[in-house]
C-alpha cells in the first residue's frame, strides 16, 4: 500500500515528506540534499513547492576587464594594495570556478562568456588568456573608435573607456544572448556557489512574480546606509532582498535588456551622477534583488560604502583564488 500511495504521489505531481525518517519517498532523497529540480520544481524547507514556469535555458557572462587602471575615478589603493591585474586574474578564476560547479549542478544549461578587454598589456593578458584556456570563454579587444560618435567627450581617456566598454557589453547582451545575461566587472570575487544561487533563484522568484527581473551577486554596504524599506524573498538556499540601486555587476534577461535598451544607452552615453542613474531608474519599475549574505565581493578600498560586504572573510576569498 505504501509503494501504490508513493506512485500514485508522483503521478499527481506532490511530494511526500517522511519527516521521522528525514527523507522524501517520491524524490527519493534525504531532507538535507538537494530538493529542486532545475527548469522543473523549486523546494524550500518548509515551505513547500513552486512549479517553475520561467525556465533558465541559457546564460551569456559578459566580463569588462581592465588590467592597468587601479581604481577608475579615485585616487585610492584597494584592499590588499595589489596591482590591478592581480584582481582581475583572481576574479576570473573564482567566476570560472563558479561556473564549473553549476556545470555540475546543472550540466544542460548553456553557459557562455565572453571578456572585453580594454587595453591590457601583453603579460597581462597572457596571464588570463593561460588561464581560460580550453573553456567556453572568448577574449575580444575593446574598439574604442567605434563610440566616439555615441559617447560625449570625456574628461579623461580612462572614463571614455569606461563608458565605451559598458557599451559593448551592453550591445553583445542586445545581439547574443537568448535568454539571462550576466555583466561581471572585473573587480569582484565570486564564491563557488554564486552562479548556480543565482540561476536557480532565479527561476524559482521570475516564478512566483510570473516577470523577469534583475539580480546583484553582492551586498553591498552603501545599502544598509539610509533606513530603506525592502522586501525579504526566499531564494533556493538564502534570502534575498529587495533594492533600488545596483553597480554594473548585475544579471537580468533578455527580454528586459530589450525593453528599457533607452536606460542602457543613456547610461554609456555621458559620465552621469551617480554613473549608474538611469540603471537604477529601472529599478523603480522592475524587481531587482542582493543576497544576503553576499554571494560575491567588490573589492574596492576598505572604507568604500561601494565595495565590501559585511560578514565575509575577505582574506580567505582572496588567497583561494590566486
Amino acid at each position: 500500500m505504501k509503494k501504490l500511495f508513493i506512485k500514485l504521489a508522483k503521478i499527481l505531481g506532490f511530494e511526500i515528506i517522511d519527516q521521522n525518517r528525514f527523507t522524501s519517498p517520491t524524490l527519493d532523497k534525504e531532507l538535507n540534499k538537494e530538493l529542486s529540480i532545475l527548469n522543473e520544481k523549486s523546494i524550500v524547507l518548509p515551505l513547500g513547492e513552486v512549479k517553475i514556469s520561467r525556465n533558465v535555458r541559457s546564460v551569456l557572462i559578459i566580463v569588462r576587464m581592465n588590467t592597468e587602471v587601479e581604481i577608475w575615478d579615485q585616487n585610492k589603493k584597494r584592499l590588499f594594495e595589489q596591482p590591478k591585474i592581480e584582481y582581475s586574474y583572481r576574479s576570473m578564476n573564482s567566476l570560472i570556478k563558479s561556473i564549473n560547479f553549476c556545470l555540475k549542478k546543472y550540466p544542460k544549461l548553456i553557459i557562455k562568456t565572453i571578456i572585453i578587454d580594454d587595453n591590457s598589456k601583453s603579460q597581462n593578458l597572457d596571464r588570463i588568456k593561460k588561464l581560460t584556456k580550453g573553456r567556453n570563454i572568448d577574449l575580444i579587444s575593446l574598439n574604442l573608435a567605434k563610440y566616439k560618435s555615441l559617447i560625449k567627450e570625456q574628461k579623461t581617456l580612462d572614463t571614455f573607456s569606461n563608458l565605451a566598454s559598458l557599451m559593448n557589453s551592453f550591445e553583445i547582451g542586445k545581439n547574443q544572448s537568448e535568454d539571462l545575461i550576466f555583466f561581471v566587472e572585473d573587480d569582484y570575487l565570486h564564491f563557488e556557489p554564486m552562479l548556480e544561487e543565482m540561476i536557480a533563484s532565479y527561476e524559482r522568484i521570475a516564478s512566483q512574480l510570473e516577470k523577469d527581473i534583475f539580480m546583484c551577486p553582492s551586498d553591498y554596504p552603501y545599502l544598509y546606509m539610509n533606513n530603506e524599506k525592502t522586501n525579504i524573498l526566499i531564494g533556493n538556499k538564502r534570502h534575498w532582498r529587495t533594492i533600488n540601486k545596483t553597480l554594473c555587476t548585475f544579471m537580468t534577461s533578455k527580454n528586459l535588456l530589450n525593453k528599457y535598451w533607452d536606460n542602457f544607452e543613456k547610461t554609456c552615453k555621458d559620465r552621469n551622477d551617480p554613473f549608474e542613474k538611469y540603471i537604477n531608474e529601472i529599478y523603480q519599475k522592475e524587481i531587482c534583488i542582493s543576497p544576503l549574505k553576499s554571494l560575491s565581493l567588490h573589492l574596492t578600498n576598505v572604507n568604500s560604502s561601494y565595495g565590501l560586504a559585511p560578514f565575509i572573510d575577505y582574506k580567505k576569498l582572496w588567497d583561494e583564488n590566486k
